[in-house]
């Protein structure tokens, strides 16, 4: 009977593109110097035929080693060697994935991003994988007005700072002067400035949904993000939404809302 770590170990292999039988045999390998057929069969409830093939994959793998006898015995490579391998396996398919998607053509030609749609994201992975992108995206002037710190993550830090030292107009934004004096430390080439927006993060009713973070890219590509406090020591809940396009309605409020103080005095055209 396997244990959970067992258990665990296979599922993680499969998610790594082994299959069952395969990452069966690698875990039975671990737990010996060398084995046979039959005790990789006996370990890893695995039928011995099915061994064999298993473990001439693992070997094309570069993940066991085979010692010709009879009868044929097997080795695991050690746990490190093992994960640099299935690491580097995963990075470039990662990568291939990336630039195959890439080279997808929109079906029929149509336009990919339309200028009167918004999104809705949930969650902070997918939230901070959105802003990152947007922020580098940039190219004259990127408003980013934080109203929870706790929005900001290290990414996207070093994605502003990146930001800042391009030929980039970089306009960070908070209502409490601890926060902007720690932006000024961490983004010394962004102008950081106070917004009066204190409705940011005072939400009127218990329940309410926080700002986390306002961010304007080129005035035509906007995001903004809240987060739900759940209390009793729970991560709040996190969710956005995204819209690009001049022309888009959301983006368009926003930035009317913004040009009352933040833009008055800046070019439009610019």
């Amino acid at each position: 009977m396997a244990t959970d770590a067992e258990q665990e170990a296979v599922e993680l292999l499969q998610n790594l593109g082994l299959k069952e039988y395969e990452a069966k045999c690698f875990v039975a390998l671990t737990r010996l110097p060398s084995g046979t057929a039959k005790d990789i069969s006996d370990i890893a409830a695995v039928p011995r035929t099915r061994v064999y093939d298993a473990v001439r994959v693992l070997e094309s793998d570069g993940l066991v080693a085979i010692q010709h006898g009879n009868p044929q015995r097997f080795r695991a490579l050690s746990v490190e060697e093992a994960v640099d391998i299935l690491g580097e396996r995963y990075t470039d398919r990662i990568d291939d994935l990336e630039r195959t998607l890439h080279e997808v053509e929109p079906h029929d030609g149509e336009e990919t991003r339309s200028s009167q749609e918004v999104w809705a994201l949930s969650g902070r992975e997918a939230i901070e994988a959105r802003t990152t992108q947007i922020v580098a995206e940039t190219t004259k002037e990127l408003i980013f007005i934080v109203g929870a710190e706790t929005a900001l993550t290290e990414k996207l830090y070093d994605t502003l700072g990146a930001t800042a030292e391009r030929d980039v107009d970089v306009l960070v934004g908070a209502v409490s002067s601890g926060a902007r004096d720690r932006f000024r430390d961490r983004l010394p080439e962004a102008e950081v400035f106070e917004t009066e927006l204190d409705w940011l993060n005072e939400p009127e009713e218990e329940d309410e949904p926080s700002i986390g973070l306002l961010v304007m890219v080129d005035r035509n590509v906007l995001l903004v993000s809240s987060q739900t406090d759940h209390g009793s020591g729970e991560q709040p809940t996190e969710s956005a939404v995204y819209g690009r396009g001049f022309s888009n309605g959301l983006v368009v409020i926003a930035r009317r809302l913004l040009a009352r103080g933040l833009l008055a005095e800046r070019d439009p055209a610019q």
